[in-house]
Parts: C-alpha cells; structure tokens; sequence
C-alpha cells in the first residue's frame, strides 16, 4: 500500500532521519490506522493492562543497580560458546516427514515449513539489534545459517517493528527475493523505504487474514508497544500470528507480549495448535505488562490450547541477546520447570536444529546448562527470577534495558 498526500515534507523529513530508524504512516496508511478500532485518539491501544504510549512510572535508579551490578552483569552471558546445529542446510533440503517443521535460528526468528510453504517469523540476521553498527545489543552466537543458504521463502512475517524483530539489513537482503511480507498495520512504511515493493506488503489489523500459497495468516492480538525512533509515536501495530495450512496444520508466534487473558480468545478462534512460538525471555519486574516470564509463557501455551497440555510449545526470544537484568540460561530453565509442572511437550532445540512437531519425539534436552555460568562462589546477586517477575508489578511500559533504541 503506497503512501500519499503530504509527499514532499514526508522526503525532507525522510532526509533527515537515519534509514534504520523507518519512516512514519502517511497518507492513506495513516487515514487506515486511524479507521482501525485498536486505535485511539493518539495511538494504537493495548486490549489489557496500561496504555502503549503510558509513560514510565518505576525506579531507572534501582533498574540502574540492579543492571550494572558485576554478578549480574557476568551471569548474563554464556561462559562458552553457544552450541549450534551444524547440519541445518542438509536437513532443510528434506521435506518434513509429517507436512510440518519448525527451526528456531535464535531469539524470535523461525523458518516453519507448513505443507510445502514456508514462512520466516521476524527474521533477524544482523550483528546486532540496534539503529548502530557500533552499539547496541549484539549477538551472543552466529547466526546458524546463512540467508544465502535459506532456500526460497514464501512468506515473511513481522510481528512489530522493534529492532530486535525488525532488521534493516536482513529486510533489505529479502526485499531482492519473491517473498511476501506479512505485517501489522503502519509497519509497511518502514519496509518501502527499505526497498520493498508495496504489491509485495500484506498489511493487517488485528483478526485481518490473507492467504499466501494455500497458507491463511491471521494477525492476533498482542499486549506491547512500538517504535524505531528516538520520538517514535505508537502509530505501528504489534501482532501475534497464527496460520493454518490446507492440511489443517495450525501454529501460533506470539511476537512480544506480556500475559493477558485473550490468549484464550485467540485459541478458541484460531486454534488449537500443533505448535506455538511464545516469548519467554527478556522479562523484568521493571515490565511486567510488555513480556512475559517462562511461567506466564506456558500459561499463554494452555491458554491458546484450550486449557489442555496439547501440542508443542517451542519458547523463543532468549540466548541470542542480552536485553534484561536475567541470567542468560534462566528462560530455558524456568521453561523446562513450568512444562514439567503441568505436563505439557516443549521443544528444547539448539539454534538451527530443525524439529517436526507431531512427530514422536522432539529437541528436549537442555543444551544450555554446558555453557551457563555458574553463579560466583558466595555470590549475594539476587537475580530476576520467574517467581520474581510475577511477584514485583512495578510498571514500566515501553521501558526496557535498551530503551534508548527502542528495542524489545
């Protein structure tokens, strides 16, 4: 959808604006934006908990110390490298077995096969999520495999714009191959400016769907936020996804999130699911409304099940950058514990280990445990535990530990 009206203050502004930072809706994006029932009087609305644009209201001070403190700081990293699949080229070159393969490439990006079509979840290939080349969070393992050596992509999809979803450089490399992008309303701005053809843009409002090779994608709702710039309004949408295949193969990528109750909602509409993608990773009690803790992030799973330990759930958006005051290896242990309490399958894969949901057995092994840090001997460092994030609910929406790019 190409914009219109107001073209040439919209080049002087774009002139002046880093190109990693995007571009604003304009014109008729806009006047759709503002026609969608999510949005307000300034700016899209969350469905639970505070507004998108509801100013900080915690302590920067005590996130300060908590943050910079140097066990904290030690145990947010690896202490080895981070083991990655090695084979995923020659696997991807065999069709899944079952219609149906997922494989997790680090943090939110997932290539699923869905039969014979394939989709790529908010693809982040550069070196790090941030507006700079030369600050910013920066990847703690490459990235499994190389865009070159991908295969052909049918649709990408873009769950909000935040650097750590949304890469310039990794937009601009699929802007040159056939490929669709799916993304939430006003998001489309940012992708033509990067050189993506506006007849290539599927851009949805919540429960809006397409179809793409026999594949329908319907954008859900979501609990987060927006924004590229260093004024960035909430005139972008955030999404979650969900898709089903002709065989009838369903999954589900949450994006960013923080809990709330229409994750039900989502699953008595679109699911249930052969597998889901939650976000488990980057949680603080500093914002507590914008993602979720492991423990939330299997309730989230329930929910979208039913309120049955069904499916697969696969956590996302951890190991790959550092963005919260946790322990790198804790998401993938507080994951490992919630599903072990309720019963529920979660595959536990290796970046780049491509897995086939219905099948017998999945990724469970807890790979990460060989390369965490061990905490300090006589170490006082209280970290951000699961437990922690849901007890302590300071709000702190649209903040965060890279605020200053507008990240997460």
């Amino acid at each position: 959808m190409a914009s219109s009206g107001n073209a040439q203050p919209a080049l002087s502004r774009l002139r002046l604006r880093p190109a990693a930072f995007g571009a604003d809706p304009t014109g008729e994006r806009m006047e759709r934006i503002r026609r969608s029932p999510h949005f307000g009087e300034k700016s899209f609305r969350n469905p639970e908990g505070p507004p998108a644009d509801t100013p900080p209201t915690g302590s920067k001070t005590e996130f300060a110390k908590v943050y910079f403190q140097k066990e904290a700081r030690r145990r947010r990293r690896p202490a080895a490298p981070i083991p990655l699949h090695t084979t995923t080229s020659e696997d991807l070159a065999r069709p899944p077995a079952t219609g149906l393969r997922l494989t997790w490439m680090g943090h939110s990006s997932v290539l699923a096969e869905i039969d014979g079509r394939r989709i790529l979840f908010d693809p982040v290939w550069g070196r790090r999520c941030s507006p700079f080349t030369f600050a910013g969070p920066k990847r703690l393992h490459p990235v499994p495999l190389p865009m070159t050596s991908l295969g052909p992509v049918d649709a990408v999809v873009i769950s909000h714009d935040h650097y750590d979803h949304l890469d310039l450089p990794t937009i601009k490399e699929l802007a040159s191959t056939d490929a669709d992008f799916v993304i939430p309303l006003g998001v489309g701005a940012h992708l033509e400016r990067w050189g993506v053809p506006a007849d290539r843009l599927r851009e949805l409002d919540w429960e809006e769907s397409t179809e793409i090779g026999g594949l329908r994608l319907t954008a859900t709702p979501a609990r987060h936020f927006c924004g590229r710039g260093l004024r960035s309004g909430q005139h972008t949408l955030w999404a979650s996804w969900a898709v089903e295949g002709p065989s009838g193969h369903r999954i589900y990528h949450s994006g960013d999130t923080g809990y709330f109750t229409g994750f039900q909602d989502i699953g008595a509409a679109h699911g249930p699911f052969d597998a889901t993608m939650i976000q488990i990773g980057a949680y603080s009690e500093y914002w507590p409304d914008i993602h979720m803790t492991p423990e939330e992030g299997m309730r989230a799973h329930l929910d979208l099940q039913g309120g049955r330990a069904a499916g697969v759930m696969l956590p996302i958006h951890w190991a790959t950058f550092n963005l919260a005051p946790h322990p790198w290896e804790e998401p993938g242990e507080g994951t490992l514990e919630a599903a072990t309490r309720v019963g529920a399958r979660v595959a536990l894969p290796r970046p780049g280990e491509p897995f086939e949901p219905t099948a017998e057995h999945v990724p469970s092994a807890p790979w990460w445990r060989a390369v965490a840090q061990p905490p300090a001997e006589g170490s006082t460092a209280a970290p951000s535990t699961p437990e922690a994030a849901q007890e302590v609910r300071t709000t702190e929406p649209g903040q965060d530990t890279h605020g200053a790019v507008t990240a997460l």
